[in-house]
């Protein structure tokens, strides 16, 4: 199964898009939701190398999945490779400045992982090295001491050599801060506290504000949808996936699910003709599930 996710990740950069492996991941490792009556599984989905661990999800929340009915395809439109490269040429001048081989080192994850520090001093170095206006090329040139020519053909991809600007420090930043929510996402799973539904609706919607504010990968649709569903009753709620259009996931109390499932209706999709006719496929609530199997014939 870990083999076949790694396969089907690699496969899809063959088109262009440098995505990662979240998607393909979890649709071959996820497990059987439910563990008990009180609590169901998710996972912690980590790389190099790749591996999966059980978190427990009260079953006092729901997830509900709202499509916006606004597609972006990943493919056809640069935004989400330019993002990409972002986080690539952070990793790059954040390396240098601490004097590490910034030309062996292609993630942020390695940045942190070879200086040995916490996601919270990351982002501290973060502040400290990069500036928040967006970085030119001749400027990302002049710091990592190559030219423009050397930049196109050993860094840039082909869909991005074109790009003037690159927003380094947001990307940096909300990499960073993303991958601690996750973690203490995680720790709050772990050690239940009374509160811990709410907890974690804070942490989601905190990552939704990062997304729109800092990564920039929402769209009005979107941040129409989850102030709707915020307003609706949900604890939290994000987007997922590649972002410019696609899904929400908002966690809400079982008990107010009918409530909400029908106020999200009506204020999203029976006010706009194209959403209505999509409605019945694209507000649902959900429980994490099985993966992908193969059934071999005795």
């Amino acid at each position: 199964q870990v083999e076949l996710a790694e396969i089907c990740t690699k496969s899809e950069r063959y088109i262009g898009t440098e995505g990662g492996g979240m998607d393909q991941s979890i649709s071959f490792l996820a497990e059987e939701g439910t563990h008990s009556f009180f609590f169901q599984s998710a996972k912690l989905i980590e790389f190099n190398p790749l591996r999966a661990t059980d978190v427990r999800l009260s079953s006092r929340a729901a997830f509900v999945i709202a499509n916006s009915c606004v597609e972006m395809n990943k493919a056809a439109i640069s935004h989400y490779s330019i993002r990409v490269m972002e986080c690539h040429l952070a990793t790059k001048l954040l390396s240098k400045s601490k004097g590490l081989d910034w030309k062996k080192t292609l993630r942020l994850h390695d940045v942190q992982t070879k200086l040995g520090v916490s996601l919270e001093e990351m982002l501290t170095i973060v502040e400290e090295v990069l500036h928040p206006e967006p970085y030119s090329t001749e400027e990302i040139c002049k710091c990592l001491g190559i030219s423009l020519e050397e930049l196109r053909a050993q860094i840039l991809s082909p869909n991005t050599q074109d790009v003037s600007a690159f927003k380094l420090y947001h990307c940096a930043k909300h990499v960073y801060s993303e991958a601690a929510r996750v973690l203490e996402f995680k720790m709050i799973c772990n050690e239940a506290p009374a509160n811990a539904i709410q907890l974690l609706g804070e942490l989601m919607t905190q990552s939704y504000i990062s997304c729109r504010e800092m990564y920039e990968c929402s769209c009005p649709e979107l941040d129409r949808l989850v102030d709707i569903c915020l307003q609706s009753g949900a604890i939290g709620s994000h987007l997922t996936g590649a972002g410019w259009g696609g899904c929400t996931v908002s966690m809400v109390p079982t008990d107010k699910l009918s409530t909400f499932l029908k106020n999200v209706k009506k204020a999203y999709y029976q006010t706009n003709v194209q959403r209505l006719a999509l409605e019945n496929n694209s507000l649902f609530a959900t429980k994490p599930g099985r993966g992908a199997l193969v059934f071999v014939e005795a």
